[in-house]
């Protein structure tokens, strides 16, 4: 097990794109949206970075960490819905969402394989 949630390749990957939603989300958007759809997915990238380090921090307990990382998975699912939505809505480009989107898809499937290894193998 790592030392810090900073060693995480989960960690590292939702960081880095949670930098990217907030800055699209400035840059990219109609200034009506950075306030409405802008400010959930802010919100919900940045609560999976979040969740993952909070349950790093109570990895001793087993079940808190699955809890931890079940939240960031489901974080993790409300940021693909809002760019769904964006997209949807052309409020984003089609380019920009085919950019980012793969990069959610992947993330989620990181953190549930990293959830399962975590329920097949950590001691308590």
């Amino acid at each position: 097990m790592p030392q810090s949630y900073k060693d995480l390749e989960i960690y590292l990957l939702a960081k880095d794109l949670a930098v990217k939603v907030h800055k699209m989300t400035l840059e990219d958007l109609p200034k009506f949206e950075m306030y409405e759809e802008g400010s959930q997915i802010r919100r919900s990238s940045k609560s999976i970075v979040s969740n993952i380090a909070e349950g790093f921090g109570r990895r001793r307990y087993k079940n808190e960490f699955i809890l931890y990382l079940t939240y960031a998975s489901a974080s993790c699912d409300e940021t693909k819905v809002h760019l769904e939505m964006l997209n949807e809505t052309r409020s984003i480009k089609k380019d920009l969402f085919e950019e980012m989107y793969p990069g959610y898809e992947e993330l989620f499937a990181k953190l549930f394989n990293f959830r399962e290894a975590v329920i097949r193998s950590h001691r308590t």
